[in-house]
């Protein structure tokens, strides 16, 4: 039956991307400091003009990504207010000496907080690339390029202006966060300069053999953190599941599985990292994804561990139904429209545009506004725009 949805998948996600831009361009744009507002009530209002650094990349990269390409969206106001965003970014939110990037800032740009970690220089990088892309401008690109490298040295090479301190009681830990991000970054990099694949084939076969670390119990678990040998580590940090996480990983590398034409590595990428994070993820009572779990059947540490979260349903929608594309089997399809179902009954806000971000188990709203730390003009708009792209392939 699932078969037969394509064009109503297609028509929902359709409008529904179209209602999620608006949502951003009419509530977001700061048009007296630059960059973006990201704390975002449900009606559009700011409750926060706290600017968060992963967000306002983001945001630049997406609208660089959709007047790329989305015909309907290749409007100057879009483009504009990327490279406003970009200026933005450029100016407060990188160290212009050591290339670390802010995590906050207030709405004038003034650094809030940074971080240990490696994000938002990678959603910075992003930005720049994608931009460069659009608009030709080198400036962009080189400056996407010095952030490689040094991301890149800081992961694989020396980490120390990371800033992370080391304990005795902390063993050096791999999170399946960074290798994660790495595939990321590399693939944008190759979109704007196939060319440099050669550059960073040692850091991609770096990046999916660290993701592969965190396979374990025989392929039946993905684990969020393992040691930096792979063994499993002790305590409620040593046994966390993600599986919105695990699955997003799953499109990541099947996407790489493609474009190498790498076939065991697609298969791995929809059964371990798709397959079966989905089996173990999914509330069987009340639907939804989980946000944690623990692989022994404890309590997870995480509060939040039950809530049902905007972003892995995204990162499921793309995974099943790139899964679906790639080999023509109809279960993934089942699943996708599972996801599509719950996700629309849900999470849409069919009104005033977007998604909701935070359910609680049952599925019923608890966190009201549209934006906020952690959401921004990303996932959703990301899965609306690739699911309309590959719908819009199978149905032609």
């Amino acid at each position: 039956m699932s078969e037969k949805r394509l064009s109503e998948f297609l028509e929902k996600v359709r409008s529904d991307l179209d209602r999620t831009v608006n949502f951003w361009v009419k509530h977001s744009h700061d048009t007296v400091h630059g960059g973006f507002f990201n704390c975002i009530d449900k009606d559009g209002k700011i409750y926060d003009e706290t600017k968060h650094v992963w967000l306002q990349a983001r945001q630049v990269w997406m609208y660089a990504r959709l007047y790329k390409e989305m015909k309907r969206f290749q409007k100057p106001e879009i483009l504009e207010a990327a490279i406003k965003g970009a200026e933005f970014l450029q100016k407060f939110a990188r160290n212009p000496e050591t290339y670390r990037c802010y995590f906050a800032l207030t709405k004038e740009g003034k650094p809030v907080k940074i971080q240990r970690t490696i994000f938002s220089e990678c959603f910075y990088l992003m930005a720049m690339s994608e931009l460069g892309i659009v608009s030709g401008k080198l400036s962009y690109k080189k400056e996407a390029l010095t952030m490689m490298d040094k991301i890149v040295h800081w992961v694989m090479e020396d980490d120390t202006e990371i800033g992370r301190q080391s304990l005795d009681g902390a063993p050096p830990h791999s999170s399946l966060a960074v290798p994660m991000m790495m595939l990321c970054i590399i693939s944008q990099i190759e979109t704007m300069d196939n060319s440099l694949s050669n550059k960073y084939s040692k850091a991609t076969d770096w990046a999916v053999a660290e993701v592969f670390k965190h396979v374990k119990r025989d392929g039946t678990a993905v684990l969020e953190n393992v040691g930096l040998n792979g063994s499993e580590l002790t305590g409620s940090s040593g046994r966390l599941m993600t599986p919105g996480h695990s699955i997003e990983a799953g499109w990541f590398l099947l996407d790489l599985a493609i474009r190498k034409k790498r076939t065991e590595l697609a298969e791995t990428a929809i059964q371990t990292f798709m397959i079966n994070p989905y089996n173990y993820g999914w509330d069987k009572q009340y639907g939804g994804l989980y946000y944690f779990l623990d692989v022994d059947g404890w309590s997870p540490a995480q509060l939040e561990w039950d809530l049902k979260l905007w972003w892995p349903h995204n990162e499921a929608m793309i995974s099943f139904l790139m899964a679906y594309k790639h080999t023509k089997n109809v279960k993934y399809l089942d699943i996708f429209a599972q996801i599509f179902d719950y996700s629309y009954s849900h999470f849409v806000d069919n009104e005033q545009g977007e998604w909701y971000g935070y359910l609680d188990r049952e599925g019923k709203v608890k966190i009201r506004s549209k934006g906020g730390v952690w959401k921004g003009c990303f996932h959703v708009p990301r899965a609306l725009m690739m699911c309309e792209q590959m719908l819009e392939a199978m149905t032609k």
